[in-house]
């Protein structure tokens, strides 16, 4: 059977992993002012489009989401042909519309597929599974990665589909952000005003960083940490001490938003690449995506991995 592995462009992958792994996009647009970019994780073209315009007005950018009717001719068009089951992997549908935009749209395609295939050639029936990663950014590329392994071992559609829905309820997404203040100017922008002036100008002046950790589909902060350097160093020897313990599935996925020396260049990153080396887990590492840079800033930091339930212990 013929399986294909669907993800949006805010799953932070590695440009030559999804072209390795024949990973199909779900571009995300993104427009500044009359700037527009849809993003197909091509790093050169996300840097510029970063340096020239995220750093000046990126907390005014509006993200463009793939529509039902784009996902559906998308699939009539190509998938239902060069595949026979699809597995369609979203950003937690509680920061997106992009889950339900493709579960509405699966309801269109399983309806309209037969002639398509048959045209083709094709008489057996297509079946597709749009399955909520319940994540973001780096900790969403990890039920995808899976996705991939599982297919390259032979695994059956149910063993699949059962596998991912259950990993994606077990994978924790921990986030660092540079600055408070874009994050607070994002959040007005999009009618979210959990950031307050008073919390960001106080985080700033005392250079305080919060962790974040995404889980099951929400986001909340659970380490105060001060300096950039020293909160990320601390988050990267937390996922080491976290690969040593034993993940769920071989894999760390890691995204920065910028260029990738500047990641490999912060305190604690050594470390880990070293520990996952030793363990023989898998670091992927990758530019974070247009969607992820205008909505968190320049420099943040996301890692995901798959683990039981634990607390964060800086």
């Amino acid at each position: 059977m013929r399986i294909g592995i669907v993800v949006d462009s805010a799953c932070d992958l590695p440009a030559d992993f999804i072209r390795e792994h024949n990973i199909v996009l779900l571009p995300i647009t993104v427009r500044i002012g009359e700037a527009v970019l849809a993003d197909h994780r091509e790093e050169d073209a996300t840097l510029n489009f970063l340096h020239t315009h995220v750093a000046e007005r990126g907390a005014e950018a509006e993200t463009i989401p793939y529509s039902v009717n784009q996902i559906r001719d998308l699939f009539l068009d190509h998938l239902v042909i060069d595949y026979d089951h699809v597995f369609c992997m979203t950003i937690t549908k509680t920061r997106s519309p992009i889950h339900d935009n493709a579960l509405q749209a699966s309801f269109a395609i399983l309806n309209e597929y037969r002639p398509i295939r048959q045209a083709a050639g094709h008489n057996s029936p297509f079946a597709l599974r749009v399955i909520d990663t319940q994540n973001l950014f780096a900790a969403q590329a990890v039920t995808a990665v899976e996705a991939v392994r599982l297919r390259d071992e032979g695994a059956g559609v149910a063993q699949m589909r059962e596998q991912l829905e259950k990993l994606a309820g077990n994978v924790h997404g921990y986030m660092i952000t540079r600055d408070l203040y874009y994050i607070r100017a994002r959040g007005r922008h999009k009618g979210d005003r959990s950031v307050s002036l008073f919390s960001a100008a106080l985080g700033s002046a005392l250079d305080i960083k919060p962790v974040l950790h995404g889980y099951r589909g929400e986001t909340a902060p659970v380490a105060k940490i001060k300096g950039f350097d020293n909160a990320v160093q601390q988050l990267f020897d937390f996922a080491s001490r976290r690969v040593v313990h034993g993940l769920l599935t071989p894999v760390v996925c890691i995204s920065y938003g910028g260029p990738l020396d500047e990641l490999r260049a912060l305190p604690g990153y050594a470390g880990l690449r070293d520990t996952c080396g030793a363990k023989g887990v898998q670091l992927l590492e990758s530019v974070m995506s247009l969607t992820g840079m205008v909505n968190v800033g320049k420099g943040a930091v996301t890692i995901g991995f798959a683990d039981e339930p634990h607390e964060f212990d800086a």
